[in-house]
Formats: structure tokens, C-alpha cells, sequence
């Protein structure tokens, strides 16, 4: 991933605090995130030696968990 330009808020003594990034760059760092995420959660259940579930259970197991 490639972020085209970083433009950053400085604080009164000049250290960077904040990042401004257009929106399609946001939006990619979130893709790379979440694709992050559900590899840890893969490799955990590899690891643990976890018995996959289908992906209609999983899905039930999500929305469960979200309320």
C-alpha cells in the first residue's frame, strides 16, 4: 500500500499530534487492518487447533457478539 502524500497538524512546539489523509488512503489502511485482523484470527485458531465453522454459524456467532 502506497499513501500518496501525508500532511500533518503540528502542536505549538512543532511535534506532529495528528495526520490529515484523503479519504481513499483511509480507507485502504482500514482494508489492510481488517484483512490483518482476520489473518491473527486465523493463525490463533490454527495455532489452538480450533475446528472451523461454517460461515452461516460464524455469522450468527457475529451478530451475537455485536449485541
Amino acid at each position: 500500500m502506497t499513501i500518496t502524500k501525508e500532511k500533518f497538524i503540528v502542536n505549538k512546539q512543532g511535534k506532529p499530534v495528528q495526520v490529515v489523509l484523503n479519504i481513499s488512503d483511509y480507507e485502504k489502511i482500514l482494508d489492510e487492518l481488517e484483512e490483518l485482523d482476520c489473518i491473527r484470527v486465523f493463525d490463533e485458531a490454527k495455532k489452538n487447533n480450533e475446528m472451523p465453522i461454517s460461515f452461516k454459524k460464524a455469522i450468527i456467532e457475529i451478530e451475537r457478539k455485536r449485541k
